[in-house]
């Protein structure tokens, strides 16, 4: 049985592939395999007398250490936005008042908020009366009467 021969441009095929699947499914991850991929190839076509193994164990290195810098990057520089509310909707109504739109039994009543009518939790309070959101735990608001 003859041995596997790996060549420097299947390991840019196999980059191009990891650059392909990155675009499917961004995250930056295979990315960094993709560049380590580059790189052992770059290395072949220098070296070409590379075993097999070593070039895997080059790409393995290499793809670890890319991610494990990338992560530790990452988190010592977190992405910042103007919009720190985009994706929690709940939390941009904090510290406003709503009147009920059912009232609060037994803990639990509900409110209107534009087009969304939304589960509160508070003590027990009348239709219309007005509350204040003061926390929000998923899609239910803590609220406490105003006077």
């Amino acid at each position: 049985m003859a041995e596997l021969e790996i060549v420097f441009w299947n390991w840019w095929v196999l980059a191009l592939i990891l650059l392909v699947v990155e675009l499917l499914a961004p995250g930056f991850f295979f990315l960094w395999m993709a560049a380590s991929g580059f790189v052992t190839g770059c290395l072949l076509l220098l070296i070409p007398v590379l075993d097999i193994k070593l070039q895997v164990s080059i790409f393995s290195v290499l793809s670890v250490a890319a991610i494990t810098v990338w992560k530790l990057y990452g988190k010592k520089h977190p992405i910042t936005t103007d919009h720190p509310l985009l994706n929690k909707r709940g939390q941009q109504y904090i510290g406003r008042v709503f009147s009920l739109y059912k009232p609060i039994e037994n803990g639990e009543g509900k409110i209107k908020v534009d087009d969304s009518i939304w589960k509160v939790h508070g003590e027990d309070c009348d239709v219309n009366a007005k509350v204040k959101v003061i926390a929000v735990r998923g899609t239910v608001f803590d609220v406490e009467r105003v006077e």
